[in-house]
């Protein structure tokens, strides 16, 4: 009799693993996002016009479900701090890689759920300035940024998708970053920081402060390591 009683109480106990899995508290929710980047220092370039090409086929990669478009994200990114002032020329912004993949992990099983992911993000954008009656390009800068999360096995759809909404946020404010210290670096003939149309960018350049970058009103002097 106590040997079946005992298997009992172990028979009994066996459905609430499911349940104290389901059970597990959702993660907090992101902190508040900025609705675009104009809270950005905007990037002024000596250029009557400044064009933001279409994706070529193949350039953009999404894997749903993505709460936050890279593409999208990228083009909002140049409508919100490229700005011209200039009399001719232009600017032409081409997006050279907007990619976000799932990468489903080994794992899973009856009680630990979906098997876990491997989500990366792969940013690319390229500026052209392009100038004379042929518009022929005379200078160009690129920038990247890369960032990648995993998620863990059992992991529910909301956990999912706020990971996956995070790592875009963590790729654009890399590229955020990265973007203004190519731009300042190469194409500093072509920046103005005040509105005069001709006025070339000023040295040392005054920065404001950005996720991973230099605290406002530090000096620019030149790239890392320098």
């Amino acid at each position: 009799m106590p040997m079946r009683r005992h298997l009992l109480k172990a028979a009994l106990g066996l459905p609430l693993l499911p349940a104290a899995c389901a059970s597990a508290p959702e993660p907090p929710p992101l902190r508040p996002l900025v609705e675009g980047y104009r809270h950005l220092t905007p990037l002024r370039l000596n250029v009557l016009d400044i064009e933001i090409e279409p994706p070529l086929p193949g350039v953009v990669q999404v894997t749903e479900p993505a709460p936050m478009r890279p593409d999208v994200e990228l083009r909002r990114m140049a409508e919100h701090r490229l700005v011209p002032i200039g009399t001719e020329g232009r600017a032409r912004f081409v997006i050279a890689n907007a990619r976000f993949v799932r990468q489903r992990l080994a794992g899973g099983g009856m009680f630990s759920g979906e098997p876990g992911e491997r989500l990366t993000v792969e940013l690319a954008v390229r500026v052209e300035i392009l100038a004379g009656p042929e518009a022929a390009r005379v200078a160009f800068v690129e920038a990247q940024a890369q960032r990648s999360q995993t998620v863990a096995d059992g992991a529910t759809p909301a956990t999912r998708l706020r990971a996956a909404e995070d790592v875009v946020r963590q790729a654009m404010e890399a590229m955020n970053v990265e973007f203004e210290f190519q731009m300042r670096r190469t194409l500093r003939a072509w920046l103005a920081e005040g509105l005069t149309p001709n006025a070339p960018a000023p040295v040392p350049v005054e920065r404001e402060d950005l996720p991973g970058g230099a605290p406002a009103g530090t000096p620019f002097t030149g790239g890392p390591g320098t």
